[in-house]
């Protein structure tokens, strides 16, 4: 098997493909741009979703091999449903966000990540509209590439410490329920600010311009692939995410949805935030 390094080169090499893709959709560029928009499970699939899948599983797999990995992408996950019986695994989401890409907020990401067992050792985050990449190993530390090169992000070296109420919430503009706004209306930070794809929501708190998200699953649960490649971004950067029991994420287990409440900071707070996310939960049940 290939190291780190030089798989991490060739998953930075998809995701600006993938970026490039998807940015000539949004802004229809590509030859027939008509998004072919359909519902599963009342969430939209568009036809620049199973491009993108396709393009990277298929430039994974031609540098990478069947060997040493398995390959799970959000659009064919179903196709095999014992992946989990690998050590290696690539959880990939081809267009996290989609309502934004079709709305045109610009608030949509590409996640590539690599498990190892249940935890991710190595992550990629593309935002197309920032023209941005993301990219950490597991204590390798996150950088951010532009088309000009890359930098170190390091959220603690930039950290005033701010009061709990001024931290700054990123939160869906869909995906609500009424547990949830409950939630956010009664946490102590009341500076809010709406934001896609949970890449983008991750990218805003390493770059400082956001501090918390809270996901908290009802009907339904973001999946593997939304969170395993932003976490480790953002825990890589100097912040946490973990559920609120302060418990650490777990991926390729026999369920592919992250259940209950999912909190990612910048890592201030953290630990209060999440009791009184418990607190505040447990006061609507009482209600």
């Amino acid at each position: 098997m290939k190291d780190l390094q030089e798989i991490l080169a060739i998953a930075r090499q998809v995701g600006w493909e993938a970026a490039d893709i998807l940015r000539s959709y949004y802004h229809g560029t590509v030859k027939d741009s008509n998004l072919e928009v359909q519902y599963k499970q009342n969430e939209p699939v568009t036809v620049a979703d199973i491009t993108v899948s396709q393009h990277i599983l298929d430039c994974l797999q031609t540098a990478l091999g069947n060997e040493d990995f398995t390959y799970i992408s959000e659009e064919t996950y179903k196709l095999q449903p014992n992946y989990n019986n690998s050590t290696w695994v690539w959880i990939i989401d081809p267009l996290d966000g989609t309502r934004d890409f079709i709305d045109k907020t610009g608030d949509y990401a590409i996640h590539i990540a690599l498990v190892k067992e249940t935890r991710p050792v190595l992550a990629v985050v593309a935002v197309p509209e920032a023209e941005k990449l993301y990219f950490a190993t597991k204590g390798g530390g996150t950088f951010v590439e532009t088309r000009n090169g890359s930098a170190p992000l390091q959220m603690s070296l930039g950290l005033g410490k701010k009061r709990l109420e001024d931290l700054t919430l990123v939160v869906s503009r869909s995906h609500r329920n009424q547990r949830l706004n409950y939630l956010l209306q009664n946490l102590p930070c009341k500076n809010q600010k709406a934001i896609g794809s949970v890449g983008c929501k991750v990218g805003a708190i390493v770059e400082q311009q956001a501090d918390v998200y809270i996901s908290l699953s009802g009907k339904s649960a973001p999946k593997d692939w939304d969170i395993a490649a932003p976490e480790l971004i953002l825990t890589e950067a100097g912040g946490k995410f973990t559920h609120f029991d302060g418990s650490p994420l777990q991926y390729n287990t026999h369920d592919i949805n992250q259940w209950g409440g999912l909190l990612a900071s910048n890592g201030q707070y953290h630990e209060m935030l999440c009791k009184e996310a418990e607190s505040i939960l447990a006061q609507f049940l009482n209600s």
